[in-house]
């Protein structure tokens, strides 16, 4: 029995470091797209302000 356990860590070991890197790797969304928009409008409105 203490040879099966002895296997089992390093399957559970890659298992574990499979699913870490595959979570790690993912793609993610940024959101930037509606910020810089808000970003874009205020410097124009503070160019507006500042021109007259």
């Amino acid at each position: 029995m203490a040879a099966l356990a002895w296997l089992l860590i390093p399957l559970v070991a890659v298992l574990v470091a499979t699913v870490w890197g595959s979570w790690a790797a993912r793609t993610r969304a940024t959101g930037d797209g509606s910020s810089l928009a808000d970003y874009e409008r205020f410097r124009e409105a503070m160019q507006k302000s500042h021109s007259g």
